[in-house]
């Protein structure tokens, strides 16, 4: 279900209602509405996401398999999130690294820029729960989180639109809360105007460690951990960095 206003600016503002098929109701057997007022600026990896979610899907969905370092990472985020909060997975396209987290005994909640990307995580994990939303401004209330991980999608952000990236994921974590982020290490950006056959124009933004340690630091997070690592076989062939942090207060 899609609900719409019109704001007294003229702005549309799109809610979207996480139904379950059955009797109506949310997995929490309540409705919940959330504000989904896409920032523009980030449109255009919208569309490219949404053109490729099923192929995306298809190649990536197995993708934690070949990789020790992040699924160890990702338990010790399980591990540092403390009991009875759920954990976040922003930026979370088809929803593998969710249903990872899921299925090692913690509820988790993707989140993703792409509705294709999001429609195709509810297909293929519909015991979790997924919702559309713009880093800038996450579909969560304050506080909601006891762990956040972001992998690669820090990536698609204008340099200037990372601190408030990190401020967003500092609000929807409770005080010591953990975050743990990856990308790609450098800085360059790669532009891609065909993917998978598809028509895009996305820009991927390499990082550099250091940098991006500083905004989390400025933003109110505690950087506990830095690591960084070759590209693993059957990966894009660059540097892959990794920050573990904890909010502050």
């Amino acid at each position: 279900m899609r609900l719409l206003r019109v704001t007294a600016e003229g702005r549309v503002v799109r809610w979207a209602a996480f139904i379950s098929a059955a009797g109506g109701e949310s997995r929490r057997g309540r409705v919940t509405l959330w504000s989904v007022d896409g920032s523009r600026g980030h449109d255009r990896v919208r569309r490219g996401y949404d053109a490729v979610a099923g192929k995306y899907a298809d190649a990536y969905s197995g993708e934690l398999a070949g990789k020790p370092l992040d699924r160890a990472l990702l338990a010790c985020l399980i591990e540092q999130a403390g009991p009875g909060t759920p954990i976040a997975d922003v930026g979370c396209g088809p929803g593998h690294v969710t249903e990872w987290i899921a299925g090692h005994g913690r509820a988790a909640v993707g989140i993703d820029l792409s509705a294709g990307m999001v429609a195709a995580a509810r297909r293929a994990y519909p015991g979790n729960e997924f919702r559309e939303g713009d880093f800038l401004d996450l579909p969560a209330r304050d506080g909601e989180f006891g762990a956040v991980v972001a992998f690669y999608s820090i990536i698609h952000l204008a340099p200037g639109e990372l601190p408030p990236a990190f401020r967003e994921i500092c609000r929807v974590l409770r005080a010591g809360g953990r975050v743990l982020v990856s990308f790609h290490v450098g800085s360059e950006v790669r532009h891609l105007e065909q993917w998978w056959g598809q028509a895009v124009d996305i820009d991927f933004r390499f990082l550099e460690v250091a940098d991006v340690a500083e905004v989390m630091e400025r933003a109110g997070f505690s950087v506990e951990a830095r690591l960084e690592r070759a590209s693993y076989a059957g990966e894009v062939d660059t540097r892959r960095g990794y920050l573990l942090g904890r909010r502050r207060n």
